[in-house]
């Protein structure tokens, strides 16, 4: 258990590089691409991987810094079915300190049904688990809008877990009106991604989407939505 302070899309695409599906034939002849965030801007909307869906699709996110954010390197995936959104978000938030296992024993682990996993608590738990520690923690946020307390909090995790080397993983509500890039813009959308970045001077975050909605799998978000997207679920950091 930590101490917590409770205070106050365009397309891109990856030059060099082809997303490809895993499997024995994708890795002895198509390894994973690595992405540079740098060579991308930080604003909110900023496709830094876009164009690619296809299920298990990997890609490696090399970790960098600038003067007001910082990002971890991950081992992307697109979720391998349509309701394994939660397992593939662990995974990715795994990937940042260990060899992560396959979405399909997470899926296992985390009690994952055709109806996707519950609760963001499964998530928490199962982070712990795999890592053999305490670090995580489920927060919720019932208010929507949020209570200035509750976004104040939500920065602080942002900020504070990623500078620790630790990706948050986000249970949201995303209805048409109030969408990330390419999502389905008559279906109210509910998800779970993994937040693995973020920009202080554009005040925005970088998000891992395994759904790859619109083939989108690597974008910049402004706080300001995820902040109004976790609403009523929440969040384990």
């Amino acid at each position: 258990m930590r101490t917590r302070l409770l205070s106050g899309t365009a397309a891109a695409l990856i030059l060099g590089a082809l997303l490809v599906p895993t499997g024995a034939q994708a890795a002895t002849t198509h390894p994973a691409p690595v992405l540079d965030v740098r060579a991308h801007g930080s604003g909110a909307g900023t496709a830094v991987a876009s164009g690619y869906g296809e299920p298990g699709t990997r890609l490696r996110v090399e970790a960098g810094r600038t003067a007001g954010g910082r990002w971890l390197e991950i081992d992307y995936q697109v979720q391998e079915t349509g309701y394994w959104c939660g397992p593939a978000a662990t995974r990715i938030a795994l990937s940042a300190r260990t060899a992560p296992p396959s979405q399909a024993a997470l899926a296992a682990q985390l009690g994952t049904t055709q109806a996707g996993t519950d609760h963001i608590g499964q998530i928490t738990r199962v982070l712990n688990a795999r890592l053999g520690t305490g670090w995580y923690e489920t927060k919720e946020m019932p208010n929507d809008p949020p209570t200035q307390a509750q976004r104040g909090l939500l920065w602080h995790d942002i900020v504070f877990d990623i500078d620790r080397n630790h990706p948050l993983v986000a249970n949201i509500v995303a209805p048409p009106g109030n969408q990330p890039p390419g999502y389905p813009p008559g279906q109210t959308i509910y998800h779970y991604f993994t937040v693995f970045g973020y920009d202080a001077a554009n005040r925005t975050v970088l998000i891992a989407d395994p759904a790859s909605f619109g083939g989108h799998q690597i974008y910049w978000l402004s706080f300001d939505q995820l902040a109004t997207l976790i609403p009523p679920k929440g969040y384990s950091a």
